[in-house]
């Protein structure tokens, strides 16, 4: 259980902050021999997330009628990590990633590329400018997360402030295009789940949902009151002290 709610609290918080949920989940599942840590967690994990995201947007989501355009500029932005991410699981790609040498140095790499994002103009929003092509640009940033340690969230609000959106609105695009890629990811994990022939739902599964949607829902809430006040080097410094902790043993 213990693994459960520990697993629930960093995907909650580190899904939606600029730091790499999946680095952070495969550092503490290896370092700690999680044995919880199957599909079914994860897909429960991520669903938490995804709900927390629609509940937290629900007017934008939901108001179609004066949204509708948001609407489609969310599904178009998402399209690519959507597609390249079927394709790194087809061909069974995705392990080749999964290394502590990649997180390590992404970690650090794409810590630094926030922070030179985040020396940006601020004069962009979402209801003024967040037009097609803006969605495509940030799209195409959001391929990137699909290597451990980049960091969706980090990727697409650096993708959103090379293109000047403010740093609130930077982190709203990024919250709002997840909602289709962890709705993927689900959907996928799911479906793998039911061709192996293993649907079964436990107690640890609902409370990993639970405990991830409480944790998302307040990260989201609290960052943007966060970035309200404050820039993004926090997360940089913290993006290069954990990547070099990482190097570190990596290279032992």
């Amino acid at each position: 259980m213990f693994e459960v709610i520990f697993l629930s609290i960093v995907q909650g918080i580190t899904e939606f902050l600029p730091i790499s949920s999946s680095a952070h989940l495969v550092l503490f599942s290896e370092y700690f021999n999680f044995s919880d840590a199957s599909l079914t967690l994860d897909i429960s994990l991520h669903l938490g997330s995804l709900l927390a995201t629609v509940f937290y947007f629900k007017k934008n989501l939901f108001d179609l009628t004066s949204n509708k355009v948001l609407f489609f500029k969310i599904i178009l932005s998402s399209l690519p990590v959507i597609f390249f991410g079927y394709l790194l699981v087809k061909f069974n790609l995705i392990d080749n990633l999964r290394n502590y040498k990649v997180i390590g140095w992404t970690t650090i790499l794409f810590g630094i590329l926030l922070y030179f994002s985040d020396l940006s103009k601020t004069n962009k929003t979402i209801k003024k400018d967040f037009k097609y092509s803006s969605a495509v640009y940030i799209g195409v940033f959001q391929i990137l997360s699909l290597i451990p340690g980049v960091s969706r969230s980090g990727i697409t609000i650096t993708g959103a402030r090379f293109q000047n959106f403010n740093r609130v609105d930077a982190a709203k695009i990024s919250f709002l295009i997840s909602i289709p890629a962890l709705a993927a990811v689900s959907f996928f994990n799911i479906f793998s789940l039911y061709q192996d022939g293993d649907l079964n739902i436990s107690i640890l599964n609902l409370m990993g949902v639970s405990l991830s949607f409480i944790f998302s829902y307040l990260t989201i809430k609290y960052f943007l009151g966060f970035i309200k006040r404050f820039n993004l080097n926090i997360f940089v410094i913290y993006r290069i002290f954990l990547g070099s902790v990482i190097l570190f043993f990596s290279y032992l």
